[in-house]
């Protein structure tokens, strides 16, 4: 089949999930990639700039990152003959309204839905669901199909070395990427800032983690030797291999991705005891699962509610690692064992090639269509096709902008 994969597409989670189903699907299938604007290209960069990769026309909303123009999109479909799109987190749903029109078959990697826009996923013509947590929102439909989450346990992998980082003590290690606040990265140094035994916390960060309070907290730990904060963009394996153990108190995920990619490097991982985190620990042999605190809705209505940890809870599970080094190196032999035997994306989603071949295509509904209809009309999504419009415009007006700014500041 030629199978299309719409997303974003340069060094962030999303995009490596995306690039997972390609490398997949590319077994059997011609996968073409469709790059959403938006957010950021990866032009000219060896890791994501290949042949069957077409940079979508970039609509930089502030309404939607997943505006697409139909034209330019149409004009993708044609050239490549895509026979089923597959959709990574398309928030706006116009795009599927015009594969229905153009009778192109439908996927979508489910990760972002709100309690309105759970039944307008009924558009699709298949749901692929990677946690147990989303396939329970989504098995009524008859049309999701549950595939445990994995990864490439061969990429990510500790080459069997069970020793630790430093022999003298337990490494901790936390990668929060670009998103630091849900991550709960504040809460872990918090809790490590109260540890009695724990020595070394390593933090990988695309982007500045800022706050008056915890920024004087890292200023503190830095200078006590207890706190390395790695500030930039690595590419996979990334830098797992610097850490012991993997701390995640994270609020809320899609999938947590870095949790089986710590565990397939051999790296026990103390996460929330929350879904789907949870999913993947096995308490206290692969890691250890933190206490729930506070759950909360963000403001954008999404499905499941942050939640935050128990501080004191973590900082025990710190110190209690960071004080049993024989119990660590044991633990780190069964987060690489788990991984290999749970958490290979191959034999996981062995299943997907026939799925994608047996997707069937169904017409829409006149009720689905009203509801979808009615949904891009609320708010600031009526504004988005004539922002779609006016895109020209605003990206010379941002381009002009970008231009003077330094001139402004003199």
């Amino acid at each position: 089949m030629k199978i299309g994969i719409v997303t974003t597409w340069f060094e962030r989670g999303a995009a490596y999930v995306s690039k997972q189903f390609e490398q997949i699907l590319q077994e059997e299938h011609n996968v073409f990639i469709y790059a959403r604007g938006g957010e950021k290209y990866a032009i000219g960069d060896p890791v994501w700039d290949n042949e069957n990769v077409t940079w979508g026309k970039n609509i930089r909303s502030r309404f939607s990152l997943t505006l697409i123009d139909k034209k330019d999109f149409k004009s993708w479909i044609d050239d490549n003959s895509i026979e089923l799109l597959l959709f990574n987190e398309q928030h706006w749903f116009e795009p599927l309204l015009w594969c229905k029109e153009w009778k192109i078959k439908t996927a979508a990697y489910i990760d972002y839905y709100t309690k309105e826009t759970v039944e307008l996923f009924n558009i699709y013509d298949l749901l692929v669901c990677n946690t147990k947590r989303h396939y329970s929102v989504f098995k009524e439909t008859n049309k999701a199909e549950y595939l445990p989450w994995g990864t490439d346990t061969t990429m990510f992998t500790n080459n069997n070395k069970t020793e630790l980082a430093h022999s003298d003590y337990i490494t901790f290690f936390h990668s929060c990427g670009m998103g630091a606040k849900r991550k709960g990265t504040e809460q872990l140094i918090k809790s490590f800032s109260n540890t009695k035994h724990a020595k070394k916390l390593i933090i990988h960060t695309q982007q500045k983690i800022t706050g008056n309070k915890i920024e004087k907290l890292i200023d503190s730990l830095e200078k006590e030797g207890r706190l390395e904060i790695i500030n930039k963009t690595v590419a996979a394996p990334g830098l797992f291999h610097l850490g012991d153990v993997y701390l995640y108190p994270t609020l809320l995920e899609g999938i947590g991705l870095t949790i089986a990619e710590a565990l397939s490097c051999g790296l026990p991982t103390v996460v929330p005891d929350n879904g789907p985190m949870n999913e993947f620990i096995e308490e206290g042999f692969n890691g250890l699962l933190i206490k729930k605190g506070n759950c909360y809705y963000r403001d954008d209505g999404y499905y499941w509610p942050l939640c935050e940890i128990e501080i004191d809870d973590l900082t025990e599970k710190i110190d209690y690692l960071a004080a049993n080094k024989e119990e660590v190196l044991v633990m780190k032999m069964n987060a690489r064992q788990s991984a290999i035997k749970n958490l290979s994306l191959k034999k996981n989603m062995k299943s997907l090639s026939h799925l994608m071949e047996s997707v069937h295509f169904i017409p829409l509904s006149l009720e689905t269509q009203n509801k979808i209809t009615k949904f891009n009309k609320k708010g600031f999504g009526k504004f988005n096709k004539l922002y779609i419009k006016l895109y020209p415009i605003i990206n010379i007006f941002y381009a002009t902008y970008g231009y003077i700014k330094p001139f402004i500041k003199k």
